[in-house]
């Protein structure tokens, strides 16, 4: 079974972050690291999309600043989801949903 893997542009548009926000995010996040094409061309997996959302909540949502961040995620335990990781996911949802609502024109 082969690993689905996003360009930037598809996680810019599944996260509504512009392409230099996320590879500036690349620079201040040591976990946030794209698989490189021979080309140069960054690759993001289901897990890199994960991690970007759980950046994006903290930094716009937690109003945590870079470093407040760059911690609370080395924090983080490294295996399964924590306490309040289902909030997560359920705001996720629900942003995607207004998102997509707002592009249909409420």
């Amino acid at each position: 079974m082969a690993l689905r893997t996003y360009k930037i542009g598809e996680i810019a548009g599944l996260t509504g972050l512009k392409p230099f926000v996320l590879r500036f995010w690349e620079s201040e996040f040591p976990q946030l690291v794209p698989v490189r094409t021979p080309k140069g061309q960054r690759l993001y997996t289901e897990e890199h999309l994960a991690l970007i959302r759980r950046i994006k909540t903290l930094l716009y949502d937690e109003k945590l600043t870079i470093d407040g961040a760059r911690r609370r995620l080395s924090a983080a335990p490294a295996s399964g989801p924590g306490p309040g990781s289902g909030r997560d996911v359920l705001r996720e949802v629900y942003e995607e949903l207004l998102a997509i609502r707002k592009l249909l024109g409420d």
